[in-house]
């Protein structure tokens, strides 16, 4: 597992690497995924390096609340509250988590395959 110091995320939060970014504020960064797999495809990260969801725990509750009351707001500004959205955590290779860096995936902007989920 790579640490923070090798995190792609990690970089990105750190100006390091640019991004399209879409949010920030201090606990987290929002930006437009470099591979979009649907017309609005943002990410959603911690800028505390938490390798993966198995990783969440208490200390971790402000953070993950957080999130979660900004991805609503977020839909709403990338313009696709109406239409719908979804949201996609991966956790683990299987899933196809390609950066080991906690992430929310916001997809839509079109309507979306329905064998996900």
């Amino acid at each position: 597992m790579p640490d923070k110091q090798d995190c792609v995320f990690c970089k990105i939060i750190a100006g390091e690497i640019p991004s399209k970014k879409v949010y920030e504020d201090d606990k987290l960064m929002a930006f437009h995924d470099i591979a979009p797999n649907a017309p609005v495809h943002v990410l959603v990260i911690p800028k505390k390096h938490i390798p993966s969801l198995n990783f969440v725990n208490e200390d971790h509750s402000e953070i993950m609340a957080h999130i979660m009351v900004m991805i609503p707001k977020l839909a709403k500004e990338l313009k696709v509250d109406e239409s719908g959205y979804r949201v996609v955590v991966n956790c683990g290779s299987d899933s196809g988590m390609m950066v080991e860096h906690l992430h929310f995936h916001i997809l839509g902007g079109r309507l979306l395959p329905q064998k996900l989920g």
